[in-house]
């Protein structure tokens, strides 16, 4: 392929992503659960200036590297503190993690192939969804999808700068999330290569520059941090990593797993519809046994990193909907391949009878009361509800009806998929060359790029249902400057709340969190605490502020003497002594 036709492939991808990743990032505030805490770490950081002591409420926090809290405060720095500066950084990573599978499809199928790639990754709703989210996936995915493209390309090519370029991409994505990222790709590589017979000379695929990149980078920086905090080597190799997955955690916050079924599915729904021509590339590839072939490397590496992505983390007794995203790159190169050179007929049949069955389930679940999509599709997809329902707290959701309107929404786009699609697989004709082809695709792409307007208003609509916002700044005008703001539960659950009120709160009872960790260190002993120091400064005669978001049945604030709740919203409480 051309250095012109790959360009081409990676500037409309690029053009086509830009403006659906980054319209509309600053209209809700963060998410809580979820955005409020990471924005807030970054927050933290523009004061702190120490990305290798990361903090949260000032209490250490260790669970996630620093690369994308580093970023986020720079953006911060630079633009102010906003919703929509906090939200750029992840948007940046989806997008570039278009472009690096549109530049490895060019290479590998040509210029088409390039821009049906992109377009399958932005258009896979799982990952569009987490690229105008604040969390480090996007970022994560991005540095796998550069490494996965410069090391295959490099690979076939034999070009050897290439190749350390990507192993140390692999060594970024450990410093955005997690190590496996940098130890995983190699490791799918050489399986590919070893069903070959390729494996020697070990140096053509693992050269010592680029093995040096990848450890410097995805380990260096936990030296540093275990000088800076003492112990995180250990929390984060046994505690974070196998005792999770032994359920044995010495450490262990609210999040509840997945079954292997449920994660499956979550997975799956969210890369639809490209797990179809995904599917049907990885039949064409075993049954051509590509990995004979030198040119099939480079496929068989991307299904061996998906079946392993999924398979391992399916057979994990530990999962959560967003640990399939890793795979999704692979996923839309695989898709891509089927659509350039399969039997484009049985693929309309098959993305027609895929389209009607969402059209149905969406119509289907429209028509209901909504229970079912509540407590069954939501307390799957989501995080937060999850972990309410297994504590038997009412979710923290919107009503069904905020819902109903976008799953009509989607039940028609996808019909529309569904009939257009259908209509094309019973054309005239046997053959689809050229434009019908090229005519084909671009239905399915279009199809799901009716979907995603859907996907962005049901993440606001959760984000301002939930955020800490409206009670963090009705705290922030009635709370004198000599009164006590506490947090009733893991802060993590009101991640915002520093960020909108101005206040830093004790933690009461929130040890089984992501600080839990960080609350065992001397600084966290004056502000984590205990059932008793919030009766003792309750009774002070100091003006005690609580939220919580436990309900009265629950929390421990309405039996303190003379509670009086002041705001309830979102599924939080706002108490005060006096």
């Amino acid at each position: 392929m051309t250095g012109r036709g790959t360009g081409a492939a990676v500037g409309l991808a690029v053009l086509l992503a830009a403006p659906l990743l980054a319209i509309g990032l600053g209209r809700a505030p963060p998410d809580d659960p979820g955005e409020g805490m990471h924005a807030e770490i970054a927050r933290e950081l523009t004061v702190s200036r120490d990305p290798f002591a990361l903090t949260l409420n000032g209490i250490a926090y260790v669970d996630k590297p620093p690369l994308l809290y580093a970023l986020m405060a720079g953006a911060l720095s630079l633009a102010g503190t906003s919703e929509a500066a906090a939200r750029a950084v992840p948007a940046l990573g989806a997008l570039g993690a278009v472009a690096a599978t549109a530049w490895l499809g060019a290479r590998l199928l040509g210029g088409r192939g390039g821009f049906v790639a992109g377009a399958a990754l932005l258009t896979s709703a799982g990952f569009f969804a987490y690229g105008r989210y604040v969390r480090p996936e996007t970022l994560f995915v991005a540095a796998l999808a550069l490494g996965f493209a410069w090391a295959l390309v490099g690979l076939r090519d034999g070009r050897r700068g290439m190749v350390v370029a990507g192993l140390a991409a692999f060594g970024a994505a450990g410093l955005a999330k997690d190590p496996l990222g940098a130890l995983g790709p190699p490791l799918a590589i050489g399986v590919a290569l070893g069903l070959g017979g390729r494996v020697r000379p070990v140096e053509r695929w693992l050269p010592l520059a680029g093995v040096v990149a990848c450890v410097a980078l995805a380990f260096g920086w936990w030296v540093l941090a275990e000088i800076r905090t003492p112990g995180f080597a250990w929390y984060t190799i046994a505690d974070n990593h196998v005792l999770n997955v032994l359920r044995a955690r010495r450490f262990p916050d609210e999040d509840v797993p997945l079954s292997a079924v449920q994660f499956l599915a979550v997975a799956g729904a969210g890369a639809l519809p490209w797990v179809i021509p995904a599917a049907a590339s990885a039949v064409d590839l075993v049954r051509l046994r590509a990995w004979r072939d030198r040119e099939g490397i480079a496929w068989v590496a991307l299904l061996v990193w998906t079946v392993g992505v999924l398979g391992l983390t399916a057979l994990s007794p530990f999962r959560l909907p967003h640990y399939g995203l890793p795979a999704y790159p692979a996923i839309a190169l695989l898709a891509a391949r089927a659509w350039v050179t399969g039997r484009v007929r049985p693929l309309l049949v098959a993305h027609a009878v895929g389209f009607a069955v969402v059209a149905g389930a969406c119509a289907l679940a429209w028509t209901s009361d909504g229970s079912v999509f509540m407590t069954r599709v939501m307390t799957a997809a989501d995080v937060a509800a999850r972990k309410s329902a297994a504590a038997g707290q009412e979710m923290p959701l919107p009503q069904w009806e905020s819902f109903r309107a976008l799953l009509g929404a989607t039940a028609a786009t996808a019909g529309i998929g569904a009939l257009v699609t259908g209509a094309l697989a019973g054309g005239g004709g046997h053959r689809f060359h050229g434009l019908r082809r090229g005519l084909a695709v671009l239905v399915v792409v279009a199809t799901m790029l009716g979907t995603l307007p859907s996907v962005a208003a049901a993440l606001a609509l959760v984000a301002t249902h939930r955020s800490v916002r409206s009670l963090a700044l009705e705290l922030r005008a009635a709370a004198a400057s000599g009164d006590l703001v506490a947090h009733e539960g893991p802060i993590e659950n009101s991640g915002a709340l520093e960020w909108y009120s101005g206040r830093r709160p004790v933690i009461v009872d929130g040890r089984k969190s992501v600080l839990g960790f960080g609350a065992t260190r001397p600084e966290a002993r004056e502000s984590v605490w205990e059932a008793a120091d919030l009766r003792r400064a309750w009774e002070s005669g100091r003006r005690v502020w609580v939220v919580t978001t436990r309900g009265p049945e629950m929390s421990l604030v309405p039996r303190l003497p003379g509670a009086r709740l002041v705001a309830a919203s979102e599924g939080r409480w706002l108490w005060v002594n006096r």
